[in-house]
């Protein structure tokens, strides 16, 4: 297990992240995992075993039953809190009041306690907002965030899901008023979704930002479990369940007959390079793996082993590179004579 910097700190986060959406079980996460707190031990037992530091909540995820199942597991087993890196999330709706969703100071600090009490802790290392509100001033979140790293309660602050002029007005934001910067933003991101390469890539590259992969495997798509002739196995899997996020099937399926060959001469699964190709991206800090079973954590672990030449990394970035877009065909045309030597 590799370490890496998270952003432009000193703290250093394990490669791989012990995603929790499948804890609990609880209101639409149910579609996600059931686990109960004895299963729940026994993968955060396993993870750390295998050198995994960083675990990533949120306070949505069945409705806090996420947060209190990680907060149990870490007393359950004994673990040095001060040795893990925990991560939780803020923004979503939280109770029935007009009030209990959005990124507000009074949902904000409300929720931070909220978290701290679930997750048995008095601080939290990586507080990330979850997303955008669009009706809450920036100022007001970002000062309720500067507040709380401020109170000792929040180390880290980070961000997840926003566009990418969203997150460099928060970054401007913080510089000129002196306030705590997100460190990180945690995003979805995979072989069969580069998306992300556009515009936030870029910036956080620039801005010397983190990079947190969520849902590396396509909502189970690029497990290797499915296929193009197989729609009876993809209505009764995961993505039966849960047909979340969106992807281009035909286009995923196309770069999953591409890693099948490559699994197979390298005694790998297609899960594990998919995850591996992700460790290979630069800009990437960590990858967030979730499981219900201890063989697909045991199966995902093994992916900071695979290793690919660089012509299995040209190969695989031309079967899954995005199409030309504007402005960034433009920009190559005419960046051509400004490069550096």
């Amino acid at each position: 297990m590799k370490y890496n910097l998270l952003g432009n700190t000193g703290l250093k986060v394990s490669e791989l992240c012990l995603g929790t959406m499948t804890f609990g079980g609880k209101g639409w996460a149910k579609a996600i995992g059931e686990l109960p707190q004895p299963a729940v031990d026994a993968l955060v037992k396993r993870s750390v075993e295998a050198g995994i530091n960083f675990l990533d909540t949120a306070n949505v995820y069945s409705e806090g039953v996420s947060e209190e199942m990680t907060g149990q597991a870490i007393r359950n087993l004994g673990l040095q809190r001060d040795d893990l890196v925990v991560a939780t999330k803020v923004r979503g709706k939280m109770g029935e009041g007009p009030n209990e969703v959005g990124l507000t100071r009074k949902h904000i600090v409300q929720q931070a306690e909220a978290s701290l009490r679930r997750l048995g802790t008095d601080y939290i290392d990586l507080y990330q907002i979850h997303s955008y509100d669009p009706l809450t001033p920036l100022d007001e979140t970002l000062r309720a965030l500067d507040d709380l790293v401020r109170s000792g309660k929040v180390r880290y602050i980070g961000a997840s899901n926003l566009a990418a002029w969203q997150l460099m007005k928060a970054l401007a934001y913080s510089q000129y008023t002196h306030k705590e910067k997100f460190v990180s933003l945690q995003a979805y991101y995979t072989i069969a979704g580069r998306d992300l390469e556009r515009e936030l890539v870029p910036l956080l590259q620039d801005q010397k930002l983190g990079l947190l992969v969520w849902s590396p495997l396509a909502g189970g798509l690029l497990s290797g479990k499915y296929s193009r002739e197989d729609e009876q196995n993809q209505d009764s899997g995961r993505r039966g369940r849960f047909d979340f996020p969106p992807v281009d099937k035909d286009r995923a399926f196309t770069i999953v007959d591409a890693l099948r060959p490559m699994a197979e001469a390298k005694g790998a699964t297609v899960a594990q390079l998919a995850l591996a190709w992700l460790l290979h991206q630069p800009v990437v800090s960590s990858v967030i793996i979730g499981a219900n079973k201890p063989e697909q954590l045991e199966d995902n672990l093994k992916a900071v082993d695979v290793q690919f030449s660089p012509e299995e990394l040209q190969q695989l970035d031309e079967v899954s590179k995005l199409a030309p877009e504007y402005p960034g065909w433009m920009l190559d045309f005419t960046g051509g004579d400004r490069q550096p030597e």
